[in-house]
C-alpha cells in the first residue's frame, strides 16, 4: 500500500462530471455507485454496514473522523463501502473511549478516501441527476483511462451482491438456552440486528444467502428472519423461494430492508431502483396502524411498488415514508409475516422503531 496524504484526487461520475478533492492517504482508484448519507454520527457503523457494499459513500456531515473509532462499534467484520468522499477529515480525534483513529482504521482496511470535496455541491448534483456509478482516484491525469474503466462497471440495477457479504457457513449468536430459536437468512446482516434479537431472549442460527428452507427448518426454529443487504433484490431467487415456503406454512417471519423487498417479491409485488435512495438517521416514517410518527435510520436504493402493494388482497401497508410516500412497512393479513424498509436496530439511534423486534417476538409467542 502506498500512502501519500493530501495528494490531489478527483471524483469522476459516469456522466463525465468531475469534482475535485485530496486523498486522505492511499493512492489509486475505487469504483462503485455514488450515494450519500445524511447522518451526523455513526460513520463507523455506516462504513461497516454490508448494505453499502460496492458503494462510494458521500458523507454530508462536515466532519468525519473527529471521534475516532471503537472496535465494538462495527456492523460486520470489515469495511464494506468501496470508498469515502467527505468535506473535512479529522486525522486527530478527541473521544476518550476511542481505541483508534479513523485514518488508521482505513489503512488497516486498505480503503481509498478523499476529502476537501464540495460535498454540498456533489450531493445536490446526485439529488438532481440520480445515483450513478463513479470512480474516486488519485490518477488525476488519466481521465480518459478512468472513463474507460468506469464504463465497464456494472449498474446496481440487476446486480446480486448478497453473496459477496453473506457468511459462507452457518453460525450461532446468543444464549443457546434462550426461550426462542430464530433462523436468520444472512443476505447482508448487521450485527446489531443479532444483538437486538438476542436481547429479547432469542438464540439465532445465521444461514448463508443460498440456504434452503429445508436447511433453515432443520434448526427447528420458532421464527424466521430475512436480513438487510446490498444490491438488487430481484436476482435473489433462492431467498424469495425461502420466503415463499415460510409464508406458505404460516410460520412467523420478519424482514428488514432487503428482506422486506424479498418478502414483497415472494408475494408478486415488484421492486424498482430509486432515483437516489434513502440513507441517513433522520428519515420520517408514519405508522399507519398507530398513527404515530417515527424518526428512522434508513439505507436502501430500491423500494417496493406502492400501487401493486395497495392492490394486493392479502397485503396491508403499515408504514409510509413521509418524504415521498414510498412503502416503508407491510404485513400480510392472513399470514404471520411483516417487514419494514428501514432499520429498527439503528446503531447509533434513533430508537423509535425498536418495538418491531418486540412485535416479532409477540408474533412467535402467539403463533
Amino acid at each position: 500500500m502506498k500512502y501519500n496524504k493530501r495528494q490531489k484526487a478527483i471524483i469522476l461520475l459516469s456522466d463525465g462530471t468531475i469534482f475535485h478533492g485530496k486523498s486522505i492517504g492511499k493512492s489509486g482508484s475505487a469504483f462503485g455507485e455514488v450515494c450519500f448519507n445524511t447522518g451526523t454520527t455513526g460513520y463507523q457503523e455506516i462504513f461497516t454496514d454490508p448494505s453499502y457494499y460496492g458503494q462510494l459513500m458521500v458523507a454530508t456531515n462536515a466532519h468525519i473522523g473527529n471521534y475516532g473509532t471503537l472496535s465494538d462499534e462495527v456492523e460486520s467484520d470489515s469495511i464494506k463501502i468501496a470508498g469515502l468522499i467527505c468535506k473535512n477529515f479529522s486525522f486527530n480525534y478527541s473521544r476518550p473511549a476511542a481505541d483508534d483513529s479513523l485514518e488508521s482504521f482505513f489503512e488497516k482496511n486498505d480503503l481509498l478516501a478523499i476529502s476537501d470535496v464540495d460535498t454540498r455541491a456533489l450531493v445536490s448534483y446526485i439529488r438532481d441527476n440520480g445515483a450513478m456509478n463513479a470512480v474516486i482516484s488519485t490518477e488525476v491525469d488519466n481521465i480518459e483511462g478512468l472513463k474507460k474503466q468506469l464504463a465497464a462497471v456494472p449498474d446496481m440495477k440487476g446486480l446480486e451482491l448478497a453473496s459477496k457479504v453473506s457468511t459462507t457457513e452457518p453460525y450461532y449468536f446468543g444464549d443457546e438456552n434462550a426461550t426462542f430459536k430464530i433462523a436468520a437468512l444472512d443476505i447482508g446482516i448487521k450485527k446489531n440486528i443479532l444483538r437486538n434479537l438476542a436481547k429479547r431472549d432469542a438464540y439465532i442460527k445465521v444461514f448463508p444467502y443460498n440456504a434452503t428452507f429445508e436447511d433453515m427448518s432443520a434448526f427447528n426454529p420458532d421464527g424466521y428472519f430475512l436480513s438487510n443487504g446490498p444490491g438488487d433484490p430481484e436476482p435473489l431467487v433462492e431467498a424469495q423461494a425461502v420466503a415463499k415456503e415460510i409464508i406458505k406454512r404460516n410460520l412467523p417471519l420478519f424482514g428488514i430492508c432487503l428482506g422486506h423487498q424479498v418478502i414483497a417479491l415472494a408475494n408478486g409485488i415488484s421492486t424498482y431502483k430509486m432515483h437516489n435512495g434513502h440513507r441517513g438517521i433522520n428519515h420520517p416514517v408514519k405508522n399507519l396502524v398507530t398513527g404515530k410518527g417515527e424518526i428512522t435510520s434508513q439505507n436502501h436504493g430500491f423500494a417496493i411498488n406502492r400501487e401493486e402493494t395497495e392492490q394486493h388482497s392479502d397485503i396491508e401497508i403499515t408504514h409510509v415514508h413521509l418524504n415521498d410516500n414510498t412503502v416503508a412497512g407491510i404485513k400480510m393479513k392472513s399470514k404471520n409475516c411483516f417487514s419494514v424498509q428501514y432499520h429498527p436496530e439503528a446503531s447509533p439511534g434513533p430508537h423509535d422503531s425498536s418495538y418491531l423486534f418486540d412485535q416479532f417476538i409477540e408474533n412467535i409467542k402467539n403463533k
